[in-house]
């Protein structure tokens, strides 16, 4: 491409206007950088839309009755059920009603360029912007451009399944009715949360999946969540195999399961993982292929630079100019964990351009995801919830820590007040070499904000015998921290 074709030149080029992909420009910028972000569909992207927010919105209202339900007093004055309308209503109003111009704005005032239309990346340092009106622009970039576009939808291979107009996430997060009958194929996160929100909406949900529901969770924790699906009325059906899936001629589905037992619904909900989006983007150009069919990949250090790229145009031959941060990277597919990577690899840019960082970042610098690592925090927003930071026992085990757990009911003064009939449960993971923990997880209702608590000590390393003297106020549920310490032996 000749320099007269180039019609835009920016410092740095983010490809995506997620969450993510604006957390990347923001800070450039904020380091005195100038950027572009290219984005084919809405600014603020899947979280803002089609995730996070709507998905939560419609699961709140539900809690918060169920909550009310379950305290003396407050359940005789709660006579209704929900209203799926005000609830559909609500959800509306948290995805802007599918408009970004409050996002565009932010742009605005940021001093962020936005170019809309599909980016390919056709030699190092140079992306061309196709519009959808049939027009391109040209851009380069002076000193990185950052891949952030997110994940699509990861199919299974179930014979029959190929073609059909099912729910994915998006649909069913963007339902502008509830359905009859649903059944929801995949026991994650986010099937496990969609199956709840529907059925408290009045929804008989059906939920199948291969293997344990949510099982990267300890057991224990993900029983509660099964018994509190079940208490909504959903049928839960584990370890099944779904071995072919139809569309019936009034649109409903019907799967065959092995054994020959059928499940047929008026929707499908397939939500059996995701992978990173980053085909389409020109990355052949770069050398980049997939494996036998498989998504492809990219491998990132620790400062989000994509490792293995040839060296760009203009910069030094060590000198990384392509980086790639959230569910493009492949390495945490969460939206909180992937801003975090944003920041991370905004900062290390604007370091490597003002010639203050060259080879990797230290761990733990701002330049560094090492919390992707040790500490990353995720919560299954269900009712009851999962709260989890760092490192299970078997992770810890596995990377060969000299580990012990200590676990227990949640039961204190807190918990009883909270609701009658509080069921939760808590487990530390110690590294018994350094008197410090590797990870904790909390099973019980609204007990996500426990997690920053268990999140600080974590990544802070903070000795045992120092973290028994932050004394929990009573009575709250964070008093199962004492609880805890104190089984263990402190």
């Amino acid at each position: 491409m000749t320099p007269e074709a180039i019609a835009h030149e920016f410092d740095v080029i983010v490809i995506g206007a997620g969450a993510v992909g604006e957390n990347a420009a923001d800070r450039v910028v904020k380091g005195g950088l100038t950027a572009a972000l290219v984005e084919a569909e809405l600014v603020g992207g899947e979280c803002s839309y089609w995730a996070c927010m709507p998905s939560k919105a419609l699961l709140r209202p539900g809690i918060a009755l169920h909550g009310a339900q379950s305290v003396q007093g407050s359940e005789q004055a709660v006579t209704g059920t929900l209203d799926a309308a005000a609830v559909l209503k609500r959800r509306d109003e948290f995805t802007s009603n599918w408009q970004d111009d409050g996002q565009v704005k932010w742009l605005d005032d940021t001093g962020i360029d936005l170019f809309r239309g599909h980016a390919s990346i056709t030699s190092p340092g140079h992306v061309e912007v196709a519009a959808d009106d049939g027009g391109t622009q040209h851009l380069r970039a002076r000193h990185a451009v950052v891949i952030a576009t997110g994940s699509h939808p990861s199919l299974p291979p179930i014979d029959g399944l190929e073609g059909l107009e099912v729910w994915g996430t998006r649909e069913a997060t963007s339902a502008k009715e509830v359905p009859q009958s649903l059944a929801v194929l995949g026991g994650g996160v986010a099937g496990t949360e969609l199956a709840q929100a529907f059925a408290r909406l009045g929804t008989q949900v059906t939920l199948v999946a291969r293997g344990a529901l949510l099982g990267s969770y300890p057991e224990e924790a993900s029983k509660l969540v099964q018994a509190g699906l079940r208490a909504d009325g959903v049928d839960v059906r584990l370890h099944t195999n779904t071995e072919h899936i139809e569309q019936n001629t009034n649109g409903s589905f019907t799967l065959t399961l092995a054994g020959g037992a059928t499940v047929t619904a008026e929707k499908l909900l397939v939500s059996t993982g995701r992978h990173p989006a980053v085909e389409g983007l020109g990355l052949e150009n770069l050398g980049f292929m997939s494996d036998d069919g498989k998504p492809l990949t990219l491998e990132t250090d620790s400062s989000g630079a994509v490792k293995a790229v040839q060296p760009g145009d203009g910069w030094d031959a060590g000198q990384p100019w392509l980086y790639a941060v959230g569910d493009a990277a492949g390495k945490v597919l969460l939206t909180h964990q992937g801003k975090y990577e944003a920041r991370a690899t905004g900062d290390a840019i604007v370091a490597r351009a003002k010639g203050t960082l060259t080879g990797d970042p230290a761990d733990w610098s701002k330049q560094a995801q090492t919390a992707n690592q040790h500490a990353v925090p995720q919560i299954v927003f269900t009712d009851p919830e999962i709260a989890a930071v760092g490192r299970t026992k078997e992770q810890a085990q596995s990377d060969g820590f000299n580990t012990s757990t200590v676990e227990l009911p949640i039961a204190v003064a807190g918990s009883s007040l909270h609701s009658d009939n509080y069921q939760g449960w808590a487990q530390l993971v110690i590294d018994e070499d350094r008197k410090v923990l590797l990870g904790a997880t909390f099973a019980g209702p609204d007990v996500a904000e426990l997690l920053h608590a268990a999140t600080i000590a974590v990544v802070g390393e903070v000795p045992l015998d120092r973290l028994w003297h932050a004394v929990p106020s009573y009575p709250t549920i964070s008093e199962v921290w004492l609880r805890l310490l104190e089984k263990y032996g402190i």
